[in-house]
């Protein structure tokens, strides 16, 4: 789990329906950012397999729409492991910082599926 910074082995599959410890609530928040994270890649393959079918039907476009996307996937992973990193400067060298950083990844993480399903629909 590479986003628990110092967090035990034990603290990984934590009870989240009343978490007490910071370990505790570091460890829902990065479940909780898991679970947004494997729902935009779910959203992702329909998005991927939307503008393979965009450049099928009109090939030879430059760049293509399956560039275009992934280029702007590229660009928001780098923007949101960044924009989290600054955000859990808030409590920096603490041991809140982790679990604001998980905090921040599931919502912006959540943000872009929702962008993404948009972007898929018909």
């Amino acid at each position: 789990m590479p986003f628990l910074w110092g967090v035990s082995a034990a603290a990984q599959d934590p009870d989240c329906t009343n978490p007490e410890t910071q370990i505790e609530m570091t460890g829902c928040a990065n479940l909780a950012f898991e679970k947004a994270d494997a729902d935009l890649n779910a959203i992702w393959s329909i998005a991927r397999a939307k503008v393979k079918r965009q450049d099928a039907a009109s090939p030879g476009l430059t760049p293509s729409n399956w560039d275009l996307l992934l280029d702007a996937q590229r660009a928001w992973l780098a923007y949101r492991d960044a924009a989290c990193s600054a955000e859990s400067t808030k409590a920096r060298g603490g041991t809140m910082q982790s679990q604001l950083y998980a905090i921040c990844l599931e919502r912006l993480t959540l943000r872009r599926s929702d962008d993404l399903r948009a972007f898929s629909s018909p």
